[in-house]
C-alpha cells in the first residue's frame, strides 16, 4: 500500500578522513565495467525500540557513516567514463523521512511499488552515466509507531549483493563501536583489468515494457517437499534448495507461457548469478569488494522440461562450469564478450527467452544491528529486468521469499497457476 512519505532532511555525508592522494583514482575492473548501470537496493525494517529516540538513531547513523566511508572510500566518489572512480570525497546521500503510517501495515501487505517509497532513489531511474551520480544513497524512514525502515541503494557499477552485505554489516558494527568487521579488499582491477568496451552496452536487458513485480513466499516445508519430490522420482539424490525452487518456478513459467496463442516456440534458458569468490584459484575472501559474479546459463531441452530432476541437473551442471578454468578465460575477456554478444543477439531476436535467478540467501542482512536490535524483515525490490527472480531469506529462517519480475500478462497467468499455488504460502506478515 502507498503511504505518505515526507522527506525531513537531505544531506551529503563525506568520509571522516580525506582519501589519500594515492588512492584518488580507483580503477574499475572489467567486471565492474560490464555491470548494469543501476543501483542495488536493500530495505531493513526495525520495530519500535524505546532505548533510543528517532533523533538519537539518526545521529548515530550520521556519526558512524563517515567513519565507515573511510574504509569504503570509493563509495564517496564518482564513476568517470566507465573506467575509474574519482575518489575526491564528493560524498553520499543521506535522507531522513517521516512516514504517515504504521510499520505493521507495510509488513501485512508488502508490495514492490509501496516499498520503493522507502528507498533514497529509483534503482534504475536516475543513472544516466554523466559521472555525477552518487554511488551510495541512504534513506532512514521513521513510522508513526516508532518503527523504522532503512533503505540503502549502492551502485552496481561498484558493488554486487555480497559487497552491499559487507558494507551494511560493517557500518552496523562501527555504529556499535566494534572494530571486528571485515575490512573491504579492493583487488579486482589487477585480476580483471579494464578493457575497451566499444560497442558493448551494459544496459542490455533493461526493458521499457510493462513489468510487474510480485512476492511469493515458500516456507521451509514446501521447499523440502519440492526437493523430496525430485529425489524420489529421479533416484538421483536431493537437489539444493536453490536448484529445486528455481527449477520449479521455471517449469511453471514455461507451462503457462508456452501455450499462448500466436506465439512461436522458443527456447527458455535458466540463468543463475554465481559468486566467483570461492570459485577462483586461489579463492578470494568474501570481503573482496566489487562485482565478483557471473552468470551460469542452462539451456534445457524444452521437450524434457517435465522430466523430474532434469532441469535441476541442468542448473547444477551449468553452475559447476563456473570454475577456475572459466575464471581464467574470463580474465582474458575477449572470448567472454563474444559469448555475451551472441547470447544478447539471440535474446534480441526473440529466439531465446531468459529466466534469471539471483540468490541472496545466507547474506547476513538479518544480523544488521546498529544498536537497537536486529531487523524483523529484510527485503529488496526487483530491478526492471524481465523474467528476473531474487531469492531472499524469510524472517523466520528456512523459507525463501521470491521476488519475481514478469511482463504483466505473464504474471497474470503465472500467479493463477494451480500447481504453483499448491506450494506458495498464503500472504502473511514477515
Amino acid at each position: 500500500m502507498m503511504m505518505k512519505v515526507e522527506v525531513i532532511s537531505r544531506e551529503t555525508i563525506i568520509p571522516s578522513s580525506p582519501t589519500p592522494l594515492h588512492l584518488s583514482n580507483f580503477q574499475l575492473s572489467f567486471l565492474d565495467q560490464i555491470a548494469p548501470p543501476v543501483y542495488v537496493p536493500i530495505l531493513l525494517f526495525y520495530p519500535f525500540d524505546d532505548s533510543n529516540t528517532n533523533a538519537e538513531k539518526s545521529n548515530l547513523l550520521k556519526k558512524s557513516l563517515p567513519q565507515t566511508l573511510t574504509h569504503f572510500y570509493p563509495l564517496a566518489g564518482r564513476v568517470k567514463d566507465n573506467r575509474f572512480v574519482d575518489c575526491t570525497d564528493e560524498g553520499v546521500d543521506y535522507i531522513v523521512a517521516q512516514v504517515n503510517g504504521q510499520l505493521s501495515e507495510v509488513l501485512r501487505q508488502p508490495n514492490a511499488d509501496g516499498l520503493k517509497q522507502f528507498l533514497p532513489c529509483e534503482p534504475c531511474g536516475t543513472w544516466v552515466g554523466s559521472g555525477t551520480e552518487v554511488l551510495l544513497a541512504i534513506q532512514v524512514n521513521f513510522f508513526d509507531c516508532g518503527g523504522m525502515a532503512m533503505g540503502v541503494c549502492i551502485s552496481h557499477k561498484l558493488a554486487d549483493a555480497s559487497s552491499l552485505a559487507n558494507f551494511v554489516s560493517s557500518w552496523s558494527k562501527i555504529a556499535r563501536g566494534s572494530s571486528e568487521f571485515m575490512e573491504p579488499r579492493f583487488e579486482l582491477a589487477p585480476l580483471f583489468p579494464w578493457r575497451d568496451l566499444s560497442g558493448f552496452k551494459p544496459t542490455i536487458g533493461i526493458r521499457k515494457e510493462k513489468i510487474v513485480t510480485k512476492r511469493f513466499v515458500f516456507d521451509a516445508s514446501m521447499i523440502t517437499a519440492l526437493r523430496k519430490k525430485a529425489a524420489n522420482e529421479s533416484g538421483m539424490g536431493y537437489p539444493t534448495r536453490v536448484e529445486a525452487l528455481s527449477a520449479f518456478i521455471w517449469r511453471r513459467f514455461v507451462e503457462v507461457t508456452r501455450g499462448k496463442a500466436g506465439t512461436k516456440r522458443v527456447d527458455i534458458g535458466i540463468q543463475h548469478a554465481v559468486n566467483l569468490r570461492r570459485r577462483m584459484e586461489p579463492p578470494l575472501p568474501e570481503h573482496s569488494f566489487g562485482n565478483v559474479w557471473r552468470v551460469a546459463t542452462a539451456l534445457p531441452d524444452m521437450e524434457r522440461a517435465k522430466e523430474c530432476y532434469y532441469v535441476e541437473s541442468q542448473v547444477r551442471e551449468a553452475i559447476s562450469k563456473i570454475d577456475g578454468e572459466y575464471v581464467r578465460k574470463l580474465q582474458e575477456g575477449d572470448e567472454y564478450l563474444k559469448s555475451v554478444l551472441v547470447l544478447g543477439k539471440r535474446l534480441a531476436t526473440g529466439d531465446l527467452v531468459s529466466f534469471s535467478f539471483s540468490s541472496w540467501l545466507r547474506f547476513p542482512f538479518y544480523e544488521t544491528d546498529f544498536g537497537w536490535g536486529k531487523p524483523i524483515w529484510v527485503t529488496t525490490t526487483c530491478l526492471p529486468f524481465k523474467n528476473v527472480v531474487i531469492f531472499m531469506d524469510t524472517s523466520s529462517g528456512g523459507g525463501i521469499e521470491a521476488w519475481m519480475n514478469m511482463l504483466e500478462e505473464d504474471m497474470a497467468e503465472f500467479e493463477a497457476d494451480r500447481e504453483l499455488l499448491q506450494f506458495v504460502s498464503p500472504p502473511i506478515s514477515p
